[in-house]
Order: structure tokens, then C-alpha cells, then sequence
């Protein structure tokens, strides 16, 4: 039987203010209109995905010369200095110690599945926090600019690495067998269990995982940005469509409702595999 929990992230608005608007406020570029008069019509007007979109927007921003290459050294660099979410910094040593105090036998690990850019996600203060991390990712030209996407990661792609972590293919191992995660493997051979999975994301692109995660007899958790209040009555959308179990401020301090929510959520598991397993071996 499975002793491992995984507690998947979702990245913008969840962990963190949106990366990507963060990054073209520090290059100079008006975010408003980049989203605005950039993306949107593509999305409109002409039927894009709204990854591809924003992607292939900032290819275009980045070749017109107006704000400088956005090359990988710049997308790090923001990577670095990027703020996250109160008590994020934290959040994930809280909650290893206390598996460890209660339930020592039961491992808890931290996966990131974002539609943002991963040359910024894997430079965060909290990188090294996660057993893996998926999100989007460009190829760079002769001059060292984004030139092309080589992975992107929207909508039901997020449910991919779900399936990832419950096969176990997972690290740098993996990264060159992209056909794996179709592989059949028998249910008490599953690395971690969809229902031994906890989810927590803000966005549309969440969906698919808060859906499948719930189905399956996992935890769902909607967030939402307190900076951004308009954005709480669309994941309140999420609570009615009953595609999440509550919704919360995206805050993690000890005393965050959000934060207590995510100890209960894992006490329970935890325990609850506890009694599976010295059932089965008993």
C-alpha cells in the first residue's frame, strides 16, 4: 500500500501574484494592455488556447526589440525576486514536520503543475520544496530570446502530471520518456493514489485537476487572490459547480484559515492510510 501523499500547487495567484504580469511590470511593458490588446483578441477573435496566446505574445514582445530579449538569464533573474504569498515560504516545512510528528511513517511531497514559465518557476525561493515541477517552457534562439514554445502546459494537460505522480514517473529520470505516463499499471502498484492526492489552484486551467482529483476521492482546495477580490466570484463559480471542497484566501500563515484547512486535509489522509496499512499488513 502507498504511504506517500502528494499536496500539488498550482503556481500564479495560488503560491504567488501572477508571474508573468509581474515579470512585464518589471521590464516596463503596460500589463494592462498586454493582456488586454495583445492576448485577448487572440482568444476572441481569432479562436487561440489562452497559453499558446500569452506565449506566443511574449515571443513577439521579445523580438520587437521595445523592452530588451527576454532571455533565459531575465526570466531567472525575476524567478529569484518574484514575492510570493504570505506564509508561503513556510508552508511547506510546517506541514513535513507535522506529518512527521504524528504519522513518521507516512511521506508527504509537494509537486508544481503551472501553465507559467518554468525558467522563472524553477528559481523561486521555494523551488527546491517540490519532488518536480511542470510548466511551460521555451527554446531560446542564436541571441539567447525565447523563440519558440517547447512545452506547454494548459487545461487538461495539468491532468497528465496528475497521472505522473500516480504512476511514479517523476525527476529527471523521466524527462525522456514522454510516453510512459500511458502506460497500465495495476492499482496496488500506484505510487500515489489519486485519492491520496491534494489539489490547490485558482484559475479555469485548474478545472480539469479539481474535477478529476474530487471524482477520484481526493481533496480540491479554490483559491483566490485577496489582492484581487474581483477574481473571488469567479472561483465562488468553483464552489457551485461543487469542483472544489471550499474556498479560501490564498494566505498560508499558521493562523490562514486556508493553512488549517490544508493541516486537516492532510491529518486525515494521513491517518487514514495509516489504518489502511496496518490493516492490510495486519
Amino acid at each position: 500500500m502507498s504511504d506517500v501523499i502528494a499536496l500539488v500547487f498550482d503556481f500564479d495567484d495560488t503560491l504567488a501574484p501572477d508571474s508573468t504580469s509581474g515579470f512585464l511590470s518589471e521590464i516596463g511593458v503596460d500589463v494592462e494592455e498586454f493582456w488586454s490588446r495583445k492576448v485577448d483578441p487572440l482568444l476572441f477573435e481569432h479562436d487561440w488556447d489562452p497559453v499558446p496566446a500569452f506565449l506566443y505574445q511574449l515571443i513577439e514582445l521579445s523580438r520587437s526589440g521595445r523592452h530588451g530579449a527576454i532571455t533565459r538569464e531575465r526570466l531567472e533573474a525575476w524567478g529569484r525576486r518574484l514575492p510570493l504569498h504570505s506564509g508561503v515560504e513556510t508552508l511547506f516545512q510546517r506541514l513535513r514536520a507535522q506529518v512527521e510528528r504524528e504519522h513518521p511513517q507516512i511521506r508527504l511531497e509537494f509537486y508544481l503543475i503551472s501553465s507559467g514559465i518554468g525558467d522563472v518557476l524553477r528559481n523561486t525561493s521555494i523551488a527546491g520544496e517540490f519532488t518536480d515541477i511542470w510548466a511551460s517552457e521555451f527554446i531560446y534562439d542564436e541571441a539567447g530570446g525565447i523563440a519558440f514554445p517547447k512545452r506547454v502546459v494548459s487545461f487538461t494537460d495539468k491532468t497528465r502530471y496528475l497521472f505522473h505522480i500516480q504512476k511514479g514517473i517523476i525527476g529527471a529520470s523521466s524527462r525522456n520518456k514522454p510516453f510512459e505516463v500511458n502506460r497500465k499499471i495495476a492499482s496496488e502498484r500506484l505510487r500515489v493514489p489519486f485519492e491520496q492526492m491534494i489539489f490547490v489552484g485558482d484559475g479555469y486551467t485548474d478545472i480539469p485537476c479539481f474535477s478529476l482529483i474530487r471524482r477520484s476521492g481526493g481533496v480540491a482546495f479554490g483559491v483566490w487572490d485577496p489582492r484581487h477580490r474581483h477574481k473571488r466570484s469567479r472561483a465562488w463559480g468553483f464552489i457551485q459547480e461543487g469542483r472544489v471542497s471550499n474556498l479560501n484566501q490564498a494566505r498560508y500563515d499558521d493562523e490562514a484559515e486556508l493553512y488549517q484547512w490544508l493541516e486537516e486535509a492532510v491529518e486525515s489522509l494521513a491517518g487514514r492510510i495509516a489504518l489502511k496499512n496496518r490493516t492490510y499488513r495486519g
